[in-house]
């Protein structure tokens, strides 16, 4: 579904991003690990054109999309959840979700599905999202980037600032959205939360790709075991 070919992206002439490749295949989680400054934000960026590509291509269902405006990324089947989910607190669960919908006419039937895989949001409707538990905001967030019926959605750190049982229930969030046929590409630095839903990933230090491979594969990965578990 989404090939990363040769792709460097740089901020004042400086890469990032160095001749990076990888590959998301479709109906399944896809993960990318990495610590702080590794560039797992800026190949999101790269990918939803908000920092484009200095060099490389970045194929959507086969077309290059690198150089695209990201409203047009967007409309051919892309969608993110951003850091730390923003949400508009002061708005109700379903103006959030409507937001999602926002180049549509309709979206009560879009809803219907976000609702098939979130049913507590259909309880809550009318609820001030802010005053929702972290795993139910993490629901309206995702449920928001579903309305618009994405072929992938990007997940960028959902673990960011959360205690370990918010995470936890984030990470539910995502595999019941994949369990629904929904493609992910999972950006975060948690990596046994990750790898126990992932099925598989790329690991990033400096901007390059150092390892790759199955969940279970990275997992005995000895330069990844060293790295994050020590």
């Amino acid at each position: 579904m989404l090939a990363i070919e040769s792709v460097s992206v740089a901020y004042d002439r400086a890469d990032v991003l160095q001749e990076v490749s990888l590959e998301v295949a479709p109906g399944r989680i896809t993960c990318i690990l990495g610590s702080n400054g590794s560039g797992k934000s800026t190949l999101i960026r790269a990918i939803l054109g908000l920092t484009p590509a200095r060099k490389g291509r970045i194929l959507f269902d086969g077309s290059d999309i690198a150089r695209l405006p990201t409203h047009a990324i967007v409309a051919r089947g892309i969608a993110c959840i951003p850091e730390g989910r923003r949400i508009f607190p002061k708005l109700t669960v379903k103006e959030n979700l409507r937001l999602g919908a926002y180049r549509q006419r309709t979206y009560a039937q879009r809803m219907e599905k976000v609702f098939a895989i979130f049913p507590r949001l259909e309880e809550r409707l009318d609820q001030l999202a802010g005053t929702m538990s972290g795993g139910e905001q993490a629901m309206v967030s995702i449920g928001r980037g579903l309305m618009s019926e994405p072929k992938l959605l990007l997940i960028d750190e959902p673990s960011l600032g959360l205690s370990p049982l918010l995470v936890k229930e984030n990470f539910a969030v995502i595999r019941r959205a994949n369990g629904m046929g929904i493609t992910v590409l999972l950006v975060e630095q948690n990596v046994r939360q990750t790898l126990a839903i992932a099925h598989a990933g790329y690991v990033l230090s400096q901007g390059k790709v150092v390892a790759s491979g199955s969940a279970a594969e990275l997992a005995q990965n000895a330069e990844v075991h060293q790295a994050y578990f020590g």
